[in-house]
């Protein structure tokens, strides 16, 4: 399999591919975890496309596998987001259906494999369409969803925070507006992560998505309030411990970053790739960033990478079994999609 390495020089990491497949070719698509699979929706095939992919395709790390969902009425979705329900259903939110923003809720039943559109409530207040926004599972029943709301030919000046109800035995959701707004947001990330202290609640925050590079303040919660539990990852915290004590990263966060990836992997948020908001013409990034909470103020740590191989934009990483793995992207030229799925190697 020839593949770049994209061994970053001294700062001490790298991708390292394990799998290839054409139908992995994708951006601007989800990625989620369930059951020890990782579930691929949607996405644009191309750059250019404005018609986004209504497939979907699982991948089995056990194996190394990689077949498309024949489950029929895939939603067309790019720019969405997806939490995983239940240990059973994969709930798709929001996103672009080729003409318009959407606000609503297709759910892929993964054990009869079978994809439903359920229905708001008739207390749902839905935003007025959603794209390139997050959606952040605080619990088994309820998301917190951040970021652009609006239709085509409209952008708000800020963005409304949500909270969405979902009942899977009724197959309903419903959107509750929190009464606080961000900064207008497009292509942020978002990160649940525990904040500092003998009582530790958490917070979630915003990265990216606009011009400033300080973090924002979606939600916070008290001790206890919180009981999502995160994905077991002991040697992946040690080795991002070693890394930014190494000190061979830099003392900087991104400025302007969006359509970056970002997972929680105990006190770090790990942010990679990315397009800048400048007027340079080489806009597509690589470098790792890695935002250190485990002492107050935290601090952020910047990785650069030489390897222009490993640019990425609208890509996705998730966290299981205490590695790391990416998705899809369009590389440096914002037209040609990645098909491989690789995992994060540190060298400390």
């Amino acid at each position: 399999m020839a593949v770049s390495q994209g061994r970053a020089g001294a700062s001490g990491w790298a991708w390292r591919p394990v799998a290839r497949d054409p139908l992995l070719a994708r951006a601007f698509h989800s990625c989620t975890e369930l059951g020890g699979r990782f579930y691929l929706v949607g996405g644009l095939i191309a750059g250019g496309e404005r018609d986004p992919s209504s497939d979907a395709v699982v991948f089995d790390p056990t194996g190394g596998q990689v077949v498309r969902l024949g489950a029929p009425g895939c939603p067309p979705r790019s720019h969405h987001d997806a939490a995983a329900v239940g240990q059973r259903w994969l709930c798709v939110v929001g996103g672009w259906d080729g003409s318009r923003r959407l606000a609503t809720v297709a759910a892929l039943d993964t054990e009869r494999e079978v994809w439903e559109a359920w229905t708001g409530t008739p207390s749902n207040c839905p935003p007025a369409g959603l794209s390139s926004h997050t959606c952040t599972r605080l619990s088994d029943r309820e998301l917190r969803v951040a970021g652009r709301e609006g239709s085509v030919r409209t952008q708000r000046r800020y963005g409304s925070i949500y909270t969405l109800k979902l009942d899977p035995r009724a197959r309903t959701y419903c959107f509750k507006e929190e009464g606080c707004h961000t900064v207008s947001r497009s292509g942020h990330c978002a990160a649940l992560l525990q904040t500092p202290g003998p009582h530790p609640g958490h917070q979630l925050l915003l990265f990216g998505g606009c011009n400033s590079g300080e973090p924002e303040v979606a939600g916070q919660w008290n001790h206890g309030k919180i009981k999502e539990e995160q994905s077991a990852a002991p040697h992946l915290m040690e080795q991002l411990a070693r890394l930014v004590s190494s000190r061979e990263g830099s003392r900087q966060g991104p400025q302007g970053l969006r359509h970056h990836s970002c997972s929680v992997v105990g006190p770090f948020a790990v942010l990679f790739g990315g397009e800048t908001l400048t007027k340079a013409r080489d806009t597509i990034c690589n470098d790792l960033y890695i935002y250190d909470t485990r002492k107050s103020p935290p601090l952020w740590f910047h990785f650069p990478c030489a390897d222009r191989g490993l640019k990425r934009v609208g890509h996705r990483t998730c966290l299981w079994n205490d590695q790391l793995y990416l998705f899809g992207g369009f590389g440096e030229d914002s037209r040609t999609a990645s098909p491989q799925v690789c995992i994060l190697d540190l060298f400390t």
